[in-house]
C-alpha cells in the first residue's frame, strides 16, 4: 500500500481547540487531515507537485469544491481537490463509504421494525448531530424496492407446493388526496422439498373481491405455481370463486379455528356448555370415519331444540369444506386445518404497519409488508424444522 505522508496546519487545529467546545475540535482535526490526505492523493495521481514540471504528469489541477459528509460524529464539510479530466476520485470517501452505507441500512431497518419515519429522524439527529426530514428517510427506504420486488417475483417452478395458505388483512393509503382502504393479500405455503414454510408472495390492491383474488392467484401462476392439493382459507365466496375457476382439481379447506368460532357465535351463552363440549369433539376426531359419526350423534341429539337451530344450520351447512385436512396424512394435518399461522404472519406485519397508520401510497406499503415479509421467511420460516418431524 501506497504511503502518503503530510503535514497538518497546526495554527488552524490550535485555533480551533483556543475557541470551540470539544465536538468542533474533533471536527476540525477531521476535516484537516481529511482534506490534506485528498490533497496529497491528488499530487500522487498527477504524479507531480504544484508548479512542478515533469515529464510523467498525468493531468493538471482544477481546484476544488466542497463536499458534505456524514460521519458518526456528525456532517462536516470537506475541500474535495479535482483534476481537468475530471477522472481523478478520492479513496477517503471510498472507505468510509460503508458508515454512509451503515447509517442508511440502520435507518431503513428502523423504519422496516415499525419504527415511525418521525422517530428515525430524531434517532439519527441524536447519533449524528444532523438533522434529516422525513422525505429523506422515504427516500432511503426507496433502495429496498429492487430487492422487494425481485423477492416477490420470483420463479415458483422450482418446487411443489402442495397445501396453500391465503388470507386478506386491510390498511390506510394515501390515494388522490383521499384516505382508502386497501386489502393486502398474502399467500404462504408448504414447501414439498423441505416440509417447512414459505412465503410465496404478496400483493395490494382494493377490498377482497372475486377479482382482485383472481388477479392475485394469477400472479401466482404466472411465477409458475402449480395447483396445489389443498387451499386453507376463510369463507369469503369471492375467494372461493377464484379458488374454483384458478386452480380446477384442488380442494378447498375452509379455515377450521374461524368456523368453529362461528358455530358458538351462534349459539347462546346460557345452558349451552354440553352442546359446545360435543362440537369440541367432533373436531378433535382422529379419523374420518369418527368425525362423522361424531356429528351425526351431535345433529341428532340437539336438533330439536330451537335455541341451537342458528348454529346448527351453520355446523351442518360448512362441515365438508371444514373437514378436507382429513383426507390427508396424520401427521400433517394439524398444520393444514386452519390459518393460524398466516394469522400470526399478519399480526407481525399489523404491529409494524400500525406506527404508520396511513402509507403516503400503495408503493410503500408494499415496501414496507413486503421487507417484513421477508424478514418473516429468514427468521422465522427458514429456521424451523421440518413440520413433518
Amino acid at each position: 500500500m501506497t504511503q502518503i505522508q503530510f503535514n497538518l496546519n497546526m495554527d488552524l487545529l490550535k485555533d480551533s481547540v483556543i475557541n470551540s467546545n470539544i465536538d468542533t475540535v474533533v471536527k476540525s482535526a477531521i476535516v484537516l487531515v481529511l482534506n490534506e490526505f485528498m490533497e496529497k492523493e491528488r499530487d500522487e495521481y498527477l504524479q507531480a507537485a504544484a508548479y512542478e514540471r515533469s515529464s510523467e504528469r498525468r493531468d493538471y489541477r482544477n481546484g476544488y469544491y466542497e463536499r458534505d459528509f456524514t460521519l458518526s460524529i456528525g456532517k462536516i464539510t470537506l475541500k474535495v481537490p479535482r483534476t481537468r479530466n475530471g477522472e481523478f476520485s478520492p479513496s477517503v470517501f471510498e472507505k468510509y463509504a460503508r458508515c454512509d452505507q451503515a447509517l442508511i441500512v440502520s435507518m431503513t431497518e428502523m423504519v422496516i421494525n415499525g419504527v415511525s419515519t418521525r422517530k428515525v429522524t430524531h434517532i439519527v439527529e441524536q447519533l449524528c448531530g444532523k438533522s434529516v426530514s422525513k422525505s429523506f428517510v422515504s427516500t432511503l427506504t426507496q433502495k429496498l424496492d429492487p430487492v422487494i420486488n425481485e423477492w416477490a417475483s420470483r420463479p415458483l417452478n422450482t418446487t411443489y407446493y402442495p397445501y396453500m395458505f391465503v388470507d386478506a388483512m386491510y390498511t390506510k393509503v394515501r390515494e388522490h388526496h383521499k384516505v382508502v382502504s386497501k386489502a393486502i393479500y398474502i399467500a404462504t405455503a408448504i414447501n414439498e422439498q423441505t416440509d417447512k414454510r414459505e412465503i410465496l408472495g404478496l400483493s395490494v390492491d382494493h377490498v377482497e373481491s372475486y377479482e382482485s383474488w383472481t388477479r392475485f392467484f394469477q400472479s401466482l401462476k404466472s411465477r409458475g405455481l402449480q395447483s396445489p392439493k389443498l387451499i386453507i382459507s376463510d369463507a369469503h365466496q369471492g375467494l372461493q370463486k377464484a379458488i374454483q375457476r384458478e386452480f380446477i382439481g384442488t380442494a378447498w379447506q375452509r379455515c377450521n379455528v374461524h368456523f368453529k368460532r362461528n358455530i358458538m357465535d351462534k349459539l347462546p351463552k346460557k345452558d349451552s356448555s354440553e352442546i359446545r363440549t360435543m362440537i369440541k369433539r367432533v373436531f378433535e376426531a382422529i379419523t374420518i370415519e369418527d368425525i362423522r359419526k361424531f356429528k351425526d350423534e351431535l345433529l341428532e341429539q340437539f336438533s330439536d331444540n330451537p335455541r341451537y337451530e342458528k348454529a346448527l344450520t351453520t355446523f351442518d351447512e360448512g362441515f365438508e369444506d371444514t373437514i378436507q385436512y382429513m383426507n390427508f396424512p396424520e401427521k400433517i394435518r394439524k398444520h393444514i386445518r386452519s390459518t393460524n399461522s398466516l394469522e400470526r404472519l399478519n399480526q407481525e406485519v399489523r404491529r409494524r404497519e400500525t406506527v404508520l397508520r396511513i402509507f403516503p401510497n400503495t408503493q410503500s406499503a408494499f415496501r414496507l409488508v413486503g421487507a417484513v415479509l421477508m424478514e418473516y421467511q429468514e427468521k422465522n420460516y427458514d429456521r424451523r424444522k421440518s413440520l413433518a418431524k
